[in-house]
C-alpha cells in the first residue's frame, strides 16, 4: 500500500498549478489538484484574457473611425457592453473546460473545492475529508488589494469588472499600474469619461521614464482625467445611485463606478501555512529558494502566491521547472533575467530588460537610441499619436541591455526583438540586419 495517497497535491489550478500538475502527472506521478473557484486561475478567467479581449473590442473605437480616411463609408456606430461582455464570458467557459479536460486527459484528479494543508503531508477539503501526499504544491495566487476607507467596500476589482451590468457613464479608477491604465484605455474608447487617481504622480513604475511618459501625454491627449497626489478620504453612496468620492487634495468628483487597481496580494490567508511551519513574509507570500521550495521540505509554491514576479507565463515556467526537478529527473530553474512584459494600454507598451535609469546606475556608460515616429496608418487616419521605440547599449561593447517601445503593436514586435536582447546581441546586429519595409518593426533597426 502507498504510504501516501498521492504524490503530488496542488492546491490553485491556475496556469502555474495547471503545468505543474500536467507535467508531473506526464512524469509518472499521482497528482490531485484542489481549486475553489474555476479551473483556469487569474488568467484565464478574470485576468488576461478577458481583458485582452475588452482591449481588442475596445481599438473598434478608434479603427471605426479610421476607416472613413481609408474609404470606407462607415455609418456611426454604437456600442453594446451586453453583447461583448457576454461573448467574452462565454469565451472564459471555453477556456474553463478546455483547462478542465487537459487536467482530465493527463489523470489529474480535481477537486473543486477549498483545500487548506494541516499538516506536512497533509490537507483538508472543504467537505472535511483529509488528504496525504508526499509533495505539496502551493499555487493559490494572488487577488486585488483594496484600501480601508469609509466606503471601500462600493468599489470594484478587477475581478468583478468583467461582469457589469452596465457600461458606467462615469468610472474612477484608483492605481497607476498596468492594470489601471489598461481599464482607463478601454473604458475610455467605450465612450465612458475616465478619471485615474494616484497617491504619487508616477504611473506605470518599473517601465522606461520615456515610454510612462508618452503614454501619459497620449491618455490627457485622448481625455482621459488623472488626479495625481491624492488619496481616498470616503465614497458616498447618493440617491441618484451616483457615488460620491471625496479624495485628498483634490474637489470631490461625482462618478457611476469606481475601479480599484492598487495592487495584489498573495492568497494564504486561512491555508493554514504558518500553522505547519511555512514561513511568509510581510506580504503573506510563500518564502521560496531558486527550486521553488518553501521553509518546509516537502512543501512548495510557484506563481503570484510567492510574489516574485507576477506575470503567468512566469507562472507556467515555474510549475515546469517544479514537475521536471521533483518527478522528471531533470533539475533546472527559472531564468528570471530579461523577462519581457507589455500593459495593453492605448496605444500599448512593451520592455525586455533594463530601462535607461536602471543601465546608467548599474553600467555607468551607456549609449541609448531612439526612434520617434508616426505609424504610417496613423498618418494617413490623421492622427496625431506618435510611437517611440527606445534601445540601451551597454557603452563599451555595444551590448543591447534594453529594448522599450510604445506604439500600435508594441508587444506582438517585442516578443521577437526580446529573443536578441536575450542572446546579448549587440546595436551592430541590429544595424547590419536590413530593414523590412514598411513596417513600424523596421524601426527596430534604423534607430538613431
Amino acid at each position: 500500500m502507498a504510504e501516501y495517497d498521492y504524490d503530488l497535491f496542488v492546491i490553485g489550478a491556475g496556469s502555474g498549478g495547471v503545468r505543474a500538475s500536467r507535467v508531473s502527472a506526464a512524469h509518472g506521478a499521482r497528482v490531485a489538484v484542489a481549486e475553489e473557484y474555476r479551473i483556469g486561475g487569474t488568467c484565464v478567467i478574470r485576468g488576461c484574457v478577458p481583458k485582452k479581449l475588452l482591449v481588442y473590442g475596445a481599438h473598434f473605437a478608434e479603427d471605426l473611425k479610421d476607416a472613413r480616411r481609408f474609404g470606407w463609408n462607415v455609418p456611426e456606430c454604437d456600442f453594446d457592453w451586453a453583447v461583448l461582455r457576454d461573448n467574452v464570458l462565454a469565451d472564459v467557459d471555453r477556456l474553463n473546460g478546455l483547462y478542465t479536460q487537459t487536467l482530465h486527459n493527463n489523470q489529474v484528479e480535481t477537486f473543486l473545492e477549498r483545500a487548506t494543508v494541516t499538516g506536512p503531508h497533509e490537507v483538508t477539503l472543504a467537505s472535511g475529508r483529509r488528504i496525504t501526499a508526499k509533495y505539496i504544491l502551493i499555487a493559490t495566487g494572488a487577488h486585488p488589494h483594496v484600501p480601508d476607507f469609509p466606503g471601500s467596500d462600493l468599489g470594484i476589482t478587477s475581478n468583478e469588472v468583467f461582469h457589469l451590468e452596465k457600461l458606467p457613464r462615469r468610472v474612477l479608477i484608483a492605481g497607476g499600474g498596468y492594470i489601471a491604465n489598461e481599464f482607463a484605455g478601454i473604458f475610455n474608447e467605450f465612450g465612458s469619461h475616465v478619471t485615474l487617481v494616484n497617491r504619487t504622480d508616477v504611473i506605470l513604475r518599473g517601465y522606461d521614464h520615456s515610454m510612462r511618459d508618452r503614454l501619459l501625454q497620449i491618455s490627457l491627449m485622448k481625455g482621459i482625467d488623472f488626479r495625481f497626489h491624492t488619496e481616498f478620504k470616503s465614497i458616498e453612496k447618493l440617491e441618484s445611485g451616483a457615488l460620491k468620492v471625496t479624495l485628498t487634495k483634490h474637489e470631490p468628483i461625482e462618478v457611476d463606478c469606481v475601479l480599484f487597481a492598487t495592487g495584489r496580494v498573495p492568497n494564504t490567508e486561512g491555508l493554514g501555512l504558518a500553522d505547519v511551519g511555512v514561513a511568509l513574509d510581510d506580504k503573506g507570500a510563500v518564502k521560496v529558494d531558486a527550486d521553488n521550495k518553501s521553509s518546509v521540505d516537502s512543501i512548495y509554491a510557484v506563481g503570484d502566491v510567492t510574489n516574485r514576479v507576477q506575470l503567468t507565463p512566469v507562472a507556467i515556467r515555474e510549475g515546469q521547472a517544479f514537475a521536471d526537478t521533483i518527478f522528471g529527473n531533470k533539475p533546472h530553474q527559472v531564468d528570471y533575467g530579461c523577462i519581457p512584459s507589455a500593459v495593453f494600454s492605448h496605444p500599448p507598451m512593451a520592455g525586455v530588460g533594463m530601462t535607461e535609469s536602471e543601465a546608467r546606475n548599474k553600467l555607468g556608460s551607456i549609449a541609448v537610441y531612439q526612434s520617434d515616429f508616426r505609424a504610417m496608418k496613423n498618418v494617413l487616419a490623421d492622427r496625431n499619436e506618435r510611437a517611440l521605440y527606445k534601445m540601451i547599449c551597454e557603452g563599451t561593447t555595444g551590448r543591447v541591455v534594453g529594448l522599450h517601445m510604445i506604439g500600435p503593436d508594441a508587444p506582438e514586435i517585442l516578443q521577437a526583438a526580446a529573443v536578441a536582447v536575450k542572446a546579448g546581441l549587440t546595436k551592430d546586429a541590429f544595424d547590419q540586419t536590413v530593414a523590412l519595409h514598411p513596417t513600424m518593426s523596421e524601426e527596430l533597426v534604423l534607430m538613431k
